[in-house]
């Protein structure tokens, strides 16, 4: 509901064309979601398609201009890296595992902070070279989260703590 109403900011500024696309199944919170909404008079400008398969991702991160994402609870924040992998500029929250997720490539703001997070998406919108910026430090962030390096990481552990 905090994004909706970040948008809702955004939108009554006038520099925010964009469409919000909200992907998920329906959960507990749907109906408080739909109810923002319709309250904020933006069912034309956010989209509800419910639950986007895993193999769907790809194509809808490198779709978005940017991706915003500025939850306040996460176990890791894969969706970040996510994004960030299909070239996608990331709008996270500072709070949480996300900074170890999106680390120096993407913008931060306070989750519980709605002015701050549609000031995030006002900076980002139309904005090609932090985009860019973004883009490349984010496809070189990525490089760092794969298997073969997790694995290389455990097994280090691993050895550490048998050594003892």
């Amino acid at each position: 509901a905090r994004l909706i109403d970040a948008f809702a900011i955004a939108r009554q500024e006038g520099k925010l064309p964009h469409r919000l696309v909200i992907g998920g199944g329906k959960g507990w919170l749907y109906d408080e979601i739909f109810a923002k909404v319709q309250d904020q008079g933006l069912t034309e400008d956010v989209l509800l398609p419910g639950y986007i398969a895993d193999a769907d991702l790809p194509a809808l991160y490198s779709a978005a201009e940017f991706f915003a994402y500025p939850s306040l609870y996460e176990g890791f924040g894969l969706p970040v890296l996510e994004a960030l992998a299909c070239g996608t500029p990331v709008l996270t929250a500072d709070n949480s595992s996300l900074p170890e997720a999106g680390g120096p490539a993407v913008l931060y703001v306070q989750a519980t902070d709605i002015a701050d997070i549609a000031a995030g998406l006002l900076k980002l919108a139309g904005n090609d070279s932090l985009q860019q910026q973004m883009r490349s430090a984010g496809y070189q962030h990525v490089q760092q989260f794969t298997w073969q390096r997790s694995a290389q990481q455990l097994r280090a552990a691993y050895t550490k703590v048998l050594a003892r």
